[in-house]
């Protein structure tokens, strides 16, 4: 054993036994307990940042944990390959996005390697490669068979820039998220899986999951269930061949007497028809489509709308209401139309203000507090008021009185609805999964038939950064559909298509002969821990679940859920921002392994910050950690030079201060036990072990009895910390005298007699201040142990002169004092 730490020649040495000898090669073994560990794969964009190394390195501890527990661990990894940033950088580079992106990869793989996480590479899989993405295609004709799929002209939110459509949630602050241009509204072909019909079963399946509450609730608030009534309004004046009534959605029927205008959307069959002959309508239309469509940009855009003119007709007053074209009302969401109560609805209490329409109030406060619509509108559930019949009801029996007037007079139903749309995948960027249809000359769709799958994507092209490479193709879009002319779509697949189902093609990455091997999915599947950020709570979360679903209902996998159980790892912050490379402040992980090792930089980021909170980065905490493992070397060092002796030794023959080394070792082991299994709280587990060897340097290496428990202790601490770093462990396991390898080694056991103790510390307070310690026999009675602090000198000191008006004995831990 060297007598100095070299972590670049022990990591090395570590890293090319594991290679050899293919030491996180997994097979499915029926009679052994599987445990499947994931992180969310990166993009490869280049270079792992500190972010990457935080998420892998947290699962790669509860990996290697779980293994030293005897289960039979998966730990995969991937590419999430496709995307728009590899366009961007192609176009930058004057590349294709293709060599890029293959060249990141190799560089990518190798600094994980680097950083000793165990992978079984064996299962490595790229999104953008034809043998992955070819399943993925022959999946979405098989959707649009079962009805799951279809295609129809949408509005979207568009990037005028990247040229594509963006998702709601890519939209921020009514810019695309990616390059911050501002967004519009755009009507395109768009191609959509039927999230919607899987809404209910999506939200129910969130009580069997052990996610974080806050992830959960999220998914509740976007599936958005509510139970409302659907009613329809006449139009007083119909327009032939159009409408003649409209229906709302609405789940506060208790407030339909106050409604004073209905509003519409702007792409509204009824406001379209209107528009043809009123300009001012048309070009507050064509307006409407300059914004976004996201919920959050319409609850903050200034309120706007035109009068059409028509007149609608109360379902239950009969009361004719004016028809406005608002700019906060969306076609896709509901039926395209809202009624409008001013009074208990704040935005449209605003626009009511604006256009000076009528407000009435028509709830107020049970308790009969101030209600007043002065200047704001009441939006609180209460009793009604100004509701003929209906006065006098909260809000809750108005619900059913109000709901049941307007089915008998056919005006409306009962209905549970949600927020949640179904979901459009339809992009139309370059470097993506082409979309498997083809279009015959007469515009009828046909999915690629299995036996022309896949339609692969080339490589081999020019990015102008205007079109699309197969858009601006004639040749690459003309097909055939028997024997006739055909084209293909050429749109390609939203990214989070490819990162839906990836977690399954782990189980079965060298499957050919279909998207996955039931039998090998349904032996890994569910995944039993999922790592990654909160930022895809909603997006990636809620589509992986959904695909799992749909692969359940077409019987390739047998559980109803993807990831039992979800870690959302913090932040890594510098400067009390999140590192970024336009803030200047990001930590290249590459230059701290090639200075202190990869071990420092996997012991920093598990001790500095519980996983779930954000981790501040500070320079000299990596420098602690590094002296942290000189300091387990020098001890291990130290010993090895005394004479190695077997840990095995007579209990019965340890003195009292051996005892107490013994019961620090032992006691180690369960909290650190405990931290990691139960509350994975890799910090206080670090800082368990860190608290013991402050015991270990202090004892003694002279008595064969003496190198004994210390052999037993090194041989704890190393186990203990090799999840964490598993390099100096591997090393420092040899170093010990073993000649088997520390990655087939059991997690260290408690050795419960070790827990006993002979005696207890007490500590001793006189007026609520600690003046003193006294050891005790474990188990003395409270009187003992009254007579013991009474007679230590420093409570002596501290009560001379003065009278005991109490004394408080708590037994294993204080005796308090109380004198004047």
């Amino acid at each position: 054993m060297h007598q100095e730490y070299q972590p670049q020649q022990t990591e090395a040495a570590a890293q090319q036994h594991w290679e050899e000898n293919k030491s996180f090669k997994v097979t499915e073994k029926p009679g052994q307990e599987k445990f499947y560990c994931l992180s969310m794969f990166p993009y490869p964009s280049g270079r792992l940042h500190m972010g990457h190394v935080r998420n892998y390195t947290i699962g790669d501890v509860v990996s290697r944990y779980m293994r030293m527990q005897g289960k039979n661990v998966l730990q995969p990894m991937g590419w999430d390959a496709f995307g728009l940033p590899a366009e961007n950088a192609a176009i930058k580079n004057n590349t294709a996005p293709a060599p890029w992106t293959y060249e990141n990869i190799d560089y990518m793989r190798n600094q994980l390697k680097r950083l000793g996480f165990g992978y079984d590479w064996d299962r490595e899989l790229a999104t953008c490669t034809p043998e992955y993405y070819k399943w993925e295609q022959w999946f979405f004709t098989k959707l649009y068979e079962k009805g799951l799929v279809y295609k129809k002209t949408a509005a979207v939110n568009w990037c005028p820039n990247d040229q594509t459509v963006l998702a709601n949630e890519q939209v921020e602050d009514g810019c695309c998220w990616r390059c911050d241009t501002k967004v519009i509204r755009k009507e395109i072909p768009q191609w959509f899986i039927k999230i919607t019909a899987y809404a209910e079963d999506l939200l129910a399946d969130l009580d069997q999951l052990d996610w974080p509450e806050q992830v959960k609730a999220m998914q509740r608030n976007w599936i958005g269930k509510s139970r409302g009534v659907e009613m329809t309004f006449d139009l007083a004046q119909p327009i032939e061949g159009v409408a003649d009534t409209f229906d709302i959605y609405t789940t506060r029927p208790d407030t339909v007497m106050g409604v004073s205008y209905v509003a519409l959307a702007a792409e509204h069959p009824i406001a379209l028809s209107v528009a043809e002959s009123n300009p001012e309508l048309k070009a507050f239309i064509e307006e409407c489509k300059q914004s976004g469509v996201s919920e959050a940009e319409m609850a903050t855009m200034e309120k706007k709308g035109v009068n059409t003119g028509l007149m609608a007709i109360h379902p239950i007053t009969g009361e004719e209401v004016p028809v406005w074209v608002a700019n906060f009302v969306l076609m896709e969401y509901g039926s395209g139309a809202v009624m409008a109560v001013p009074g208990h609805d704040q935005r449209d209490y605003e626009f009511a203000t604006k256009y000076g329409i009528e407000i009435k109030q028509v709830i107020t406060a049970a308790d009969g507090s101030d209600t007043s619509i002065a200047e704001v509108a009441y939006t609180e559930k209460g009793t009604l008021i100004n509701s003929g019949e209906f006065d006098g009801l909260d809000s809750a029996a108005a619900f059913d009185a109000i709901s049941d007037k307007l089915v008998a007079a056919d005006k409306g139903k009962v209905k549970v609805n949600y927020r949640l749309r179904d979901w459009g995948v339809s992009r139309q960027r370059y470097w993506g999964t082409p979309i498997p249809f083809k279009y015959t000359e007469d515009g009828q769709e046909i999915p690629v038939p299995a036996d022309e799958l896949p339609v692969l994507l080339p490589e081999d092209v020019i990015m102008d950064g205007i079109q699309s490479p197969i858009k601006a193709d004639p040749a690459w879009a003309k097909t055939t559909h028997n024997g006739q002319p055909a084209f293909r779509e050429t749109d390609t697949f939203d990214t989070f298509m490819e990162s839906s189902w990836y977690y399954a093609r782990y189980c079965s990455a060298d499957t050919t002969d279909g998207m996955l091997d039931p039998a090998k999915a349904n032996y890994w599947l569910p995944v039993d821990q999922y790592i990654g950020g909160i930022e895809h709570a909603v997006m990636h979360l809620l589509y992986a679940r959904f695909f799992h679903k749909l692969l359940r209902d077409a019987g390739l996998v047998d559980s109803d859920e993807p990831f039992k159980r979800l870690l959302c790892q913090g932040m890594v912050l510098k400067d009390g921002t999140k590192m970024s490379k336009s803030k200047g402040n990001t930590v290249d992980p590459q230059a701290l392994i090639d200075k202190y090792g990869a071990d420092t930089v996997r012991l920093f980021t598990m001790f500095a910050a519980p996983p779930e909170m954000s981790l501040e980065w500070k320079d000299e905490g990596v420098e602690g950690a590094s002296r942290f493992l000189k300091r387990v070397w020098r001890l291990a060092h130290k010993h090895s030079e005394s004479g190695l002796v077997s840990a095995e030794q007579d209990l019965s023959a340890l003195n009292g201060d051996q005892k107490k080394v013994r019961h620090a070792l032992h006691k180690a082991i369960v909290q650190v036990s405990d931290d990691i299994a139960k509350h994975q709280k890799f910090n206080t587990a670090i800082a368990a072990v860190m608290g013991l060897m402050n015991v270990l340097e202090k004892a003694p290496l002279e008595s064969a009895s003496d190198k004994s428990l210390m052999q037993e202790a090194l041989e704890a601490v190393t186990l203990l910390l090799s999840p964490i770093v598993p390099h100096i462990s591997h090393d420092l396991w040899k170093a010990l005298g073993h000649d088997t390898v520390l990655i087939d080694q059991s997690w260290p056991t408690v050795d419960p007699e070790a827990l006993k103790q002979d005696s207890v510390l007490i500590m001793l307070q006189v007026n609520g201040k600690l003046r003193g310690k006294i050891e005790v026999e474990t188990g003395a009675s409270k009187g003992a142990i009254e007579a013991l602090a009474m007679a230590d000198a420093n409570v002596l000191k501290h009560t001379e002169g003065k009278t005991i008006r109490k004394v408080i004995v708590v037994p294993g831990k204080l005796v308090s004092i109380v004198a004047n």
